[in-house]
């Protein structure tokens, strides 16, 4: 169904053309035209084949080495060592295509877990259905925060604004309206139409779905937004950098091997540049960008599993450097089941109200008795405006469950009213909606025009934080129902009431109302005056199981943990006592207006030192961030409205809600909880500090065991000794340790002490100082070791020496192994079989390196000599000092330590 020119028509010519209404289609409907038009999804570039991916593999600057190390070999008469090295080729890129194939697929399973919905009128019922299921003529629901699913036609705006730069460049928003437009306005300037890709920032609307997928403007263009290319990111350079001086290092070594092979010990030219070249390739690792990348994606989907989608995989090397979490109250802290748990009405009249989740099932209590509602008139008037308000929805899904549309606190006054009504739904027939104002950020609070049909009355009805509408409101009831002039002394009543309210850790909602002449039809915030104040719901929003101890994991960890939230300043309080993230009513809250007040010393100062803050708007969020950043803070901040994306996008790591979060939050954010818990805040913390250390280990392995490689060469070739092992059998032992053992080393699990320990410093590189022993205790036994046997087994001839030399090299990889997944704990305190894939990793090394000793086409192409069983267990015993000796080095740094 292609609808030329949408702007051009009325709405309801459009609406027969599209063969909808204004109450939307049936689902029956819905589902042919699904068929009919496909899905709602952009056109994306097809995968890489399998075929791509493995010859991907070989185009690769060391195969490139390799292959011309085979050349040299062919040229030489050296067909074995020709055919092994390209064996040996074939395997790397096997390897390399099914590591690299099993990290896309989980990769792209891990961006299928972020599903962007819409809210859609489906014969009359609003419901939350995933965006890709919308069809042409679907009628939906905009608001503030959204993004926009497809391209769709205004049926009804109030206040909309909509940011459209990505598809037209203007970053100013736009007002819609509702009005036809000539046939050649520009795309720009058709302010009846929202465009697919676009975000909402201001006001709410309905629309009537016109194109989808790649029938819509962002879908022809799809395609070039795909081709655009990304920066390399602060870890992917640090990754880089370290790939290029390992590289270095490796030439130079090479360089070395040549002088002194043909210089100094005259090898033939053919040779020794053949064995230089493979010295090259065993020196560089080679294989550490895509062990990264499996890291990281293990690493990815291990947090997934607790919860937390990372957008950004670098973002997890990030997190590892985090310092402050900054982090909103509202279901992050708590769980973002708001129920009205108490009332208070002007006269002084209090009433508690029973919960149960979002259940519509409570009583209403005075005195400690129970009570009817339409026993008390002002009760009855204040659950009319609760039910009325807003245009929340909560829809019960069975087995106990809701889904709640729209904002959870408008949502817990909807429930109110249902309780009244006990437990029906259905609300008040007698009054029509006429206009609305959605909430306001900077105003705090949000209003409904009515129309009552039965007194024939123009009523408007506002919600909002206590202070604001106290402050616009004239009158109030007294005793008797009968309202009358608000006074200053009656206020501040109210506002006691309200903090007493407050300090049982519950949000303040106040209603009011006003009647308005019948031929007001438009709201705006100018009629916000004169109000009749009403009374305040107390709304009880659970703390979330687990917060204070997920809180004092934070601590331990060197992670400092600052509430910033826009409620109350007493509520605040009482919350983050409860949670101990302050302990006495001594600790310092600021709320917003105070911190406008300060100086620029004083705000450096206040953030400096105080963890609470209330009644903040975004703006003073973003200022707060920024100024943590400036003291040198790595920072995490959590957001989930429209209003928090440019926080979340100046912030080092920003996490958006994946259940109460908008659109415009989640993509400008580099995590998404997907329980909205700040518990999987610690949980993602966890787990990137394990995916950084994990790249640590086997960035250390690696190093360790080609710096050991190419110092034995160098060494033996300076004394005048033989070479110790032939470029294949260099190539055999980087295909066991590099392609088997490294990777095994990357699934390491986390350690008892991880979040015991003060985040990396931002400018920490990977290989650190503290790591320098290591390296040289290491790489000298390891090298020395081979040497001395080597040289032990020449009289014996030269082909026994140099299978005695690669047992004693490959054995110590694999006893390095177990060095490597701590740096401080001993291998034996970990549990040996703590890392099952490790353990079977060793044991498949163990296997490859009988293979080519007693298996005999292996041993021929590898010209190795068979040895006995005792000389054998000789030099694994030898072997295993490079175990003993790293294990007392820790051992005597502990000691060191507690001394």
């Amino acid at each position: 169904m292609i609808i030329h020119h949408p702007h051009t028509y009325s709405i309801d010519e459009l609406l027969e053309k599209l063969k909808s209404k204004t109450d939307g289609i049936s689902d029956e409907n819905a589902k042919q035209r699904q068929t009919t038009y496909g899905k709602n999804v952009l056109p994306e570039k097809p995968p890489p084949s399998a075929l791509f991916t493995l010859l991907k593999q070989f185009n690769n600057f060391f195969v490139y080495i390799l292959l011309l190390a085979a050349i040299i070999s062919y040229v030489a008469s050296e067909k074995v060592d020709t055919y092994v090295i390209l064996i040996i080729v074939i395997i790397n890129a096997i390897i390399g295509f099914i590591l690299e194939f099993r990290a896309e697929k989980s990769i792209k399973a891990l961006s299928k877990l972020t599903v962007r919905y819409a809210k859609v009128i489906r014969e009359g019922n609003i419901i939350k259905i995933d965006a890709q299921h919308l069809v042409p003529g679907d009628v939906i629901l905009i608001e503030a925060g959204d993004y926009v699913p497809a391209d769709a036609r205004l049926l009804h705006t109030q206040n909309l604004s909509c940011v459209e730069a990505s598809l037209t460049g203007e970053s100013a928003p736009i007002l819609k309206n509702i009005e036809q437009m000539p046939e050649n306005t520009p795309l720009a300037d058709r302010k009846n139409m929202v465009w697919m890709g676009t975000y909402i920032v201001a006001g709410s609307g309905k629309a009537v779905i016109i194109s989808i997928g790649s029938q819509t403007e962002l879908g022809k263009i799809a395609l070039s937004l795909e081709s655009i290319e990304k920066n390399k990111n602060h870890f992917e350079e640090k990754t880089d950098m370290l790939v290029k001086q390992m590289g270095i290092i490796a030439f130079i070594g090479a360089v070395i091997t040549f002088i002194s092979g043909y210089f100094i010990q005259q090898i033939p030219l053919p040779e020794i540049s053949f064995f230089a070249i493979a010295t090259l390739v065993s020196a560089i690792p080679e294989g550490l960008p895509i062990i990264m990348v499996i890291v990281l994606a293990i690493g990815a989907h291990r947090m997934s599993k607790r919860n937390v989608i990372i957008r950004k995989l670098s973002a997890a090397e990030t997190l590892c450097v985090t310092n402050v979490i900054m982090t909103d109250k509202t279901g992050t802290l708590t769980q973002n089941i708001m129920s009205v748990e108490e009332i208070y009405l002007p006269p002084g009249q209090s009433i508690t109200v029973t919960s149960e989740g979002w259940s519509p099932k409570g009583s209403f209590y005075y005195s400690g008795n129970p009570i009817e509602t339409n026993e008390f008139p002002l009760l009855n008037l204040f659950i009319s405006i609760a039910g009325n308000v807003s245009p929340a929805q909560i829809n019960e899904q069975g087995d106990g469950q809701f889904e709640v549309i729209g904002d959870p606190t408008e949502a817990a006054l909807i429930v109110l009213a249902q309780k009244a009504n006990h437990g029906t739904k259905e609300k008040d027939t007698t009054l029509s909606k006429v206009d609305e104002m959605p909430f306001n950020q900077e105003l705090k609070a949000r209003a409904m025009l009515l129309y009552d049909r039965q007194q024939q009355k123009t009523m408007l009805y506002v919600a909002g934080a206590p202070e604001t509408i106290l402050e616009r409101s004239s009158y109030a009831y007294d005793a008797s129902n009968c309202p009358v002039s608000l006074t200053e002394k009656n206020k501040e009543r109210h506002y006691q009431v309200t903090d007493e309210i407050a300090q049982k850790a519950m949000r303040t909602i106040a209603l009011a109302f006003r009647e308005l002449p019948n031929d007001v039809i438009t709201l705006d915030e100018s009629l916000l005056i004169d109000l009749t104040f009403i009374g305040i719901a107390g709304i009880k929003d659970p703390v979330r199981p687990g917060i204070k101890e997920s809180i004092e994991m934070a601590h331990q960890a060197g992670i400092r943990v600052i509430m910033a939230t826009g409620d109350h300043k007493t509520t605040a309080m009482a919350i983050s006592k409860e949670i101990q993230l302050i302990v006495d009513d001594t600790s310092n809250i600021m709320t917003g207006s105070e911190l406008e007040r300060l100086t620029e010393a004083e705000f450096s100062s206040t953030v400096k030192t105080t963890n609470v803050f209330a009644r903040l708007t975004p703006e003073m969020k973003l200022r707060i961030a920024r100024e943590l950043q400036i003291q040198g803070n790595t920072i995490a901040m959590t957001g989930d409205g429209v209003n928090d994306a440019p926080a979340l996008k100046m912030a080092d790591i920003g996490i958006a809600m994946g259940l109460s979060g908008t659109d415009v939050a989640r993509e400008s954010s580099e995590l998404v909880l997907t329980d909205d818990n700040f518990v999987s805040i610690i949980n993602a913390v966890e787990e990137a500090r394990i995916i950084f250390n994990n790249i640590r280990r086997t960035t250390y392995f690696l190093v360790t065991t080609n710096i050991a490689e190419l110092f034995t060469v160098i060494s033996t070739i300076i004394l005048g000794l033989p070479l110790p092992l032939l470029p294949t059998q260099i190539l055999w032992l980087n295909l066991v340790t590099d392609g088997v053992l490294v990777i095994a080393l990357s699934m390491e699990p986390g350690h008892s002490h991880i979040l015991e320990t003060k985040p990396n410093k931002r400018s920490e590189n990977i290989i650190t100082k503290n790591v320098i022993p290591y390296i040289l205790i290491i790489v000298t036994i390891m090298a020395v070791s081979t040497i001395l046997v080597f040289q032990a087994l020449l009289p014996y001839g030269i082909s026994t020496a140099r299978t005695g030399a690669f047992v004693v090299m490959s054995m110590t990889q694999i006893f390095n192994v177990f060095n490597m997944r701590s740096m401080k704990l001993s291998a034996i305190a970990l549990g040996l079989f703590s890392n099952a894939p490790l353990n079977w990793a060793v044991g498949a090394s163990f296997l490859l390196i009988l293979s080519v000793l007693y298996f005999p086409p292996l041993m021929s192409a590898l010209e190795f000599e068979s040895i006995q069983l005792l000389t054998f267990l000789l030099l694994v015993l030898i072997s295993s000092t490079v175990w003993i000796s790293v294990e007392l080095y820790k051992f005597m740094q502990r000691k060191s330590k507690l001394s």
